[in-house]
């Protein structure tokens, strides 16, 4: 378990080790995207958000106490839930934001246009914009003007053609004077400069706008929001603009709207109710002037000018009576008033009137619910069609509240009129028992009876005329302002600190992803933990990269690459300990060419012949030799490795070459390259070269062909101790080293087979170099250092 925590660890280290080997370009990326990100935020257009608060009255509300099974189940307030959702969707209703739009004049913008990005000139604009055509033809315009500002009185006008200002020469326009007539394909327009605004600047660039304004009001109905708590009644608009002032006024003048749309509502049942009454009072007072001349013509007719002590005796018993019967004879009337509006189907407005007084408090309430559905119904219709399923909903209630009134005003009729026929005869019975009046005498105060009872109904209804006007007065807006339309006039979008957070995050990202990617699909070898994760072969070390300049090691050296061959060195002589009294025979080979197998071969000879052991280097690839080339000796010997092998008469010892620099370090160059270098190999003067050799030498290392490329070095492996398996950092495939290396070390082709990796760079991948101890005193130090080690 501890060694799988190390894995991981150690994983997790080498990864980091492998982004910050790419600190440079990390840290490039990072800086472009910072840099993309101010300028993102230097030319971008900011959004500002203003908010409002309103509270929805409810008339109900203050008359109806919830159930305590309403306040335990739903809340206090959760009655309203609906309405206030309903009274949501009525705020972002097209209706009202068309009427904001028209009142505000929002389809026209003015913009003052720079190099780079165009600034919104809402607050003070420079010039009016006047049309010709009317508002209806205007309102579905959209239209782009580009005009410059040459003076106080003069402008350029450009073609709307696509072109930015930048692209634009002043020859390109035409002259115009403010205040001249433009003829344009949506009728003649007219700017008109504010001289007093200070956004008008002489050389001025700007661009008018003209946008229809039911795409206005989509983006308004989407760019709105509308939100409350449950169970409350206060709703809190927001608006997010490119100017804060513009979603101040917009707000301000949305609540004022919704407002006036309430207030519409409550005076159409005002008015239904006002046409009714005026309705009634033509009908009752040409009634009763028809009453007052029949009472005029028989008073003419029968002499009767002073009655009054005559029927003064009669009235006081029926006076009570005939109060009574005058009361239910209005109410009669006053109802089959209603039932004739109910009934009427030519009628504007299904609203019916209210307060009309017929005395009935649950007739009353069913014509308050039913003007509030009809006023609901409207307002949902506004925004929707007949098909709505609220609205179907909304209209059966409404069929139905007529259906009960029409039933009650039925019913109510009925009794009046037989109460009514009881009090006639009463009065009849009563006027049977009085003195026997003169007929003429009954015959006026029944024409009388009349005329009072026209002149009380008339009366009446002057008194709920006056009380409608009254009313009408009275009525309150729906919202009550809580907060006005507010802006911090900060922006809120974009974020600074969010977008340099983003472009941080951006520039770490993509480079680190591309890192991780590229380092998942390299199949090359790197480091030690890259080979022996995928081969489980002995590993004999491995040699840092050096310039290409400094090929071999020298005797006093303390670079990287000379303590790495010791180490190698010493891991040999570890492994050969056995071996006494004969030469040890390492082979060097690699999988394919150019991995650094004969520079291995040539400075680990050197290596060792530097701690005073004799070497044979043997140049065995006789393909492609280059042990010469690495030792610097530019004179080719006439006889090789080849030449031996071919010629029986050639000796041993005549094709070996010294060293002249190093005593220690004898050579077989490869010779000619021969056709048949295979065959060469497969002769019986291999063995007789090594037995006659392995006697005379402290080591034999041969630099052999690459296995992986041709079978030469097959041919000769059962002469070796020691096979060094050269392994390219960065130089082969993975892949491919698994099916050549493997095969071999598994089927034991290689005797003694360790893997050496030749060429780590120093921090590639992430992977540094640790060898070097101390320092080369032959180097020469700078003169800080000196100054330094002084001090």
């Amino acid at each position: 378990m501890e060694s799988k925590t190390n894995s991981v660890t150690a994983d997790i280290k080498q990864k980091v080790e492998l982004f910050l080997s790419y600190w440079k370009w990390i840290a490039l990326s990072v800086i472009i995207a910072i840099a993309i990100g101010y300028t993102y935020l230097r030319y971008t257009t900011y959004e500002y958000q203003a908010s409002a608060t309103i509270k929805i009255r409810d008339e109900k509300q203050a008359t109806k106490l919830p159930s305590i099974e309403e306040i335990s189940s739903e809340g206090l307030f959760s009655g309203g839930t609906d309405k206030i959702k309903d009274e949501i969707q009525i705020i972002k209703s097209r209706t009202l934001m068309e009427n904001i739009i028209k009142t505000l004049n929002l389809n026209i913008r003015i913009f003052n246009q720079g190099k780079i990005k165009e600034k919104e000139l809402y607050e003070d604009p420079p010039i009016s914009l006047s049309f010709f055509e009317s508002d209806s033809i205007i309102n579905n315009v959209r239209a782009n003007i580009f005009i410059k500002v040459k003076s106080d009185s003069e402008f350029i006008l450009f073609k709307d053609d696509g072109k930015s200002f930048i692209d634009r020469n002043e020859s390109e326009g035409k002259l115009y004077a403010f205040g001249d007539k433009i003829d344009t394909n949506y009728g003649g327009i007219v700017l008109v400069p504010n001289l007093e605004s200070d956004s008008f600047i002489i050389g001025r660039n700007l661009k008018i706008t003209i946008t229809p304004v039911s795409r206005l009001v989509s983006y308004f109905q989407k760019s709105v929001s509308a939100y409350t708590e449950k169970g409350s009644s206060v709703i809190t608009l927001e608006l997010k603009e490119t100017v804060a002032q513009k979603a101040v006024d917009f707000l301000n003048q949305l609540i004022k709207e919704y407002n006036n749309d309430v207030l519409h509502d409550k005076e159409e049942v005002v008015r239904v109710t006002s046409e009714f009454i005026n309705k009634r009072l033509e009908q009752v007072q040409e009634e009763l002037g028809q009453v007052e001349s029949t009472a005029e013509q028989v008073q003419q007719k029968n002499n009767l000018t002073d009655l009054g002590s005559q029927t003064n005796l009669n009235l006081q018993a029926k006076k009570q009576l005939d109060q009574q019967i005058s009361t239910t004879a209005t109410n009669i009337q006053m109802i089959s008033y209603l039932q004739e509006e109910l009934n009427d189907e030519s009628k504007f407005s299904d609203m019916l009137p209210a307060n009309v007084g017929i005395g009935d408090s649950n007739t009353s309430q069913i014509i308050k619910s039913h003007n509030e559905l009809v006023a609901q119904r409207d307002r949902v219709l506004k925004n929707s069609t007949e098909k709505n399923p609220v609205v179907v909903q909304l209209n059966n209630q409404i069929d139905q509240l007529k259906n009960n009134l029409e039933s009650s005003l039925n019913s109510m009729k009925k009794t009046s009129e037989l109460t009514l026929n009881n009090l006639n005869s009463e009065s009849n019975r009563i006027s049977g028992q009085l003195y026997v009046a003169p007929s003429k005498a009954r015959t006026l105060r029944g024409v009388q009876r009349q005329q009072d009872i026209k002149e009380s109904l008339y009366l009446y209804l002057l008194e709920k005329r006056e009380e409608s006007a009254i009313r009408l007065g009275m009525y309150q807006p729906n919202a009550k302002i809580v907060d006005d339309a507010y802006s911090s006039y900060r922006p809120v979008a974009p974020n600074p600190t969010l977008t340099y957070l983003a472009a941080l995050i951006f520039g770490l990202m993509i480079p680190l992803g591309l890192i991780y990617v590229s380092d998942m699909l390299d199949t090359k070898l790197y480091q030690k933990n890259d080979l022996v994760s995928i081969l489980d072969i002995p590993y004999l070390g491995d040699i840092p990269q050096s310039s290409k300049n400094v090929r071999l090691v020298k005797k006093a050296d303390y670079s990287p690459k000379a303590e790495a061959f010791r180490i190698v060195r010493s891991n040999v002589d570890f492994m050969l300990k056995g071996i006494n009294g004969r030469a040890k025979k390492i082979f060097v080979t690699s999988t394919k060419a150019q991995e650094g197998k004969s520079h291995t071969s040539t400075n680990l000879a050197t290596s060792i012949s530097f701690s005073q052991k004799s070497v044979l280097l043997v140049e065995m690839d006789i393909r492609v030799p280059k042990i010469l080339d690495y030792l610097y000796i530019k004179e080719k010997p006439k006889k090789g490795l080849t030449d031996y092998l071919a010629d029986s008469s050639v000796k041993a010892q005549d094709i070996v070459l010294k060293h002249k620099d190093n005593p220690y370090l004898d050579i077989i160059p490869s010779g000619t390259i021969p056709p048949n270098p295979s065959e060469l190999l497969m002769s019986d003067r291999v063995e007789e070269l090594f037995k006659y050799f392995e006697k005379k030498y402290d080591y034999i290392i041969a630099d052999t062909s690459a296995v992986g490329l041709v079978s030469d070095t097959l041919l000769i492996s059962n002469f070796a101790d020691m096979f060094i398996y050269v392994v390219s950092a960065d130089g082969v495939d993975k892949r491919h080293l698994v099916h050549v290396a493997k095969t071999l070390y598994e089927e034991k082709r290689l005797p003694n087979m360790t893997m050496l990796l030749n060429g780590v760079k120093p921090g590639a991948k992430g992977y540094g170099y640790g060898y070097g101890y101390g320092d080369n005193p032959d180097n020469k130090k700078k003169w800080y250092q000196k100054i330094f080690k002084r001090k």
